[in-house]
This record gives C-alpha cells, structure tokens and sequence, in this order.
C-alpha cells in the first residue's frame, strides 16, 4: 500500500496496485481518507464502495471524459456541513472485463438474456463474471478495509455505488448481498442494456425497504435519453415492494444531463446525503 497524490487533492488516497484476487484478475484500489481521519484515532468510519474507481478522485485518470467526479471535495463538504456521516471512499478500478463483471449474473434466461450474453462474449471475450466480481467485493476488498481501517463494518455503516453498468451492479450487490450493504446508490443506472432484463429480477431480489435504501437518477441526453422509460418501470417494482419514495427509495430526473462523470459529479451530493445522512 502507497500513499498516493496530486494537485488538488483533498484528504489522502493510499492505493494498492495491484488488489490480488483469487475471484477476478487484480486490479488498483483507491482508500481515500478524509482530510480528519489522521486528526482523531477514535473515530470511525462507514465505507462507501465504487466501481470505477479510476474515475473518482482524478481526472488524469478518467479514460472517457476526462473529469472525475470531485469525491474527495464533495465529501469533505458534507461532512464539515454535517449532512453525512464520517465516510471513507473505496474505489475498485475497472478492468478490460468491466461489462463482464459489472452486468448482473442471475438473470432468467429469456431469449433478451441470451441475446446479450452473446453479444457481450463476443465483443468481450469471456462469460458474464458478476458474481465472483461480487465475491471480490465483500470476500477480499471488505474484509482487507475492515481489518486496516478504522471502519464501521455493519450493514448500516456499508454501501455500494455507481453509474451506468456499475449501478447496475451496485443494484445486484444489495440484491445479492442485503446482509453486507445497507444501501445502494445507482446513477444513470443502464436498465437498457438486455432490453431491461434486470427488471425481471428486480421483482424477485429486491432487499427488505425496512433497512435497506436505494437511489437511482437518470439524465435527459446522450445515453441517458433513452433510461426514462426502464426507470418508470423500477420505480412501479420499488413500490409494489414497499419502498417508500425518500424514506427508502428516492429517483431524480436531472434534465439537461448527459451520460458522464461531468454531470454525475454536479448530483453526486445528493444520492451521499440520502445513503450517509
């Protein structure tokens, strides 16, 4: 483990490159602390867990966009403000698997399943790996952040984020695993992909809404133009499964938005305050 900076940076990154696992192929992992986790050796912390990690802090890193979504200030903020709880950020670098491990795995296999399974085989090289992707999360990376952190490791104090694919995993990961992860935060969530088949399994996994919470958002342009229509559809599972709208469950509709860390960095706030209030 390295500290790790650059200009700019609010609080601190220790990295480890490469993350070994015996579930997936390794991969960089970013632990940001806040700037006053060094000031009070008796605080602890709840964990926040990130896909695209490399994403997150520094925009050097950001391959697509070229913009990061600002964690390390927009954390901080809260915090000082009082919105959120004492918070740590683990962010899990993608990989060239990424829609392999992010693309959730027990799905009914409708014709929709086998049409996107082949289609990600062949444009990725290899079967959908969400599980053991999964396994990665709560079996290695949880375990290493609980035992070298001052963290708190209870369901209430752990959640799960993402956008894109990655809140399409971080759905799976509360479905999957509802006694690890208290709550989910899924932004600009790709319901398209597989003509919404994750819908399908929403309606059977869906965690208890009694201490579980959900976001999901969704923009108006580029990718995110044609999420609304899926969303509506999640949004009638949410509530016939009892998810009470801001209590358990909240959506937004950011118009104007496009399908980025740009846009996701300026609503970031709200889906942290809504999970980590």
């Amino acid at each position: 483990m390295t500290s790790f900076s650059f200009p700019g940076l609010v609080g601190r990154i220790e990295r480890l490159d490469p993350f070994e696992s015996k579930f997936v192929i390794p991969r960089a992992l970013d632990i940001w602390l806040p700037p006053q986790y060094d000031k009070n050796d008796q605080q602890r912390y709840a964990v926040l867990y990130m896909h695209d990690g490399q994403n997150l802090f520094d925009p050097s890193t950001s391959k697509y966009s070229h913009a990061d979504w600002g964690m390390d200030e927009t954390v901080t903020r809260l915090m000082t403000e009082a919105k959120i709880k004492p918070t740590i950020v683990v962010g899990m670098w993608s990989t060239e698997k990424r829609g392999l491990e992010y693309m959730p795995q027990k799905l009914p296999h409708t014709l929709a399943y086998h049409e996107m399974a082949f289609f990600m085989r062949r444009q990725e090289k290899g079967d959908l790996c969400s599980d053991s992707y999964l396994k990665f999360i709560v079996g290695e990376v949880k375990p290493y952040i609980d035992a070298n952190f001052r963290t708190l490791a209870d369901r209430q104090n752990t959640f799960v984020m993402g956008s894109s694919m990655g809140g399409l995993i971080s759905l799976y990961a509360i479905c999957e695993y509802p006694e690890v992860f208290g709550g989910a935060g899924c932004v600009s969530t790709a319901f398209p992909v597989g003509r919404g088949i994750v819908l399908k399994y929403m309606k059977e996994h869906l965690p208890d809404p009694s201490d579980h919470k959900i976001y999901f958002d969704h923009g108006t342009k580029t990718l995110d133009r044609n999420y609304e229509r899926y969303q509506k559809q999640a949004d009638k599972i949410m509530s016939a499964k009892g998810f009470i709208p801001d209590e358990s469950w909240i959506t937004r509709k950011f118009e104007g938005h496009i399908h980025s860390e740009i846009d996701w960095r300026k609503r970031v706030h709200i889906p942290l305050e809504f999970l980590l209030k």
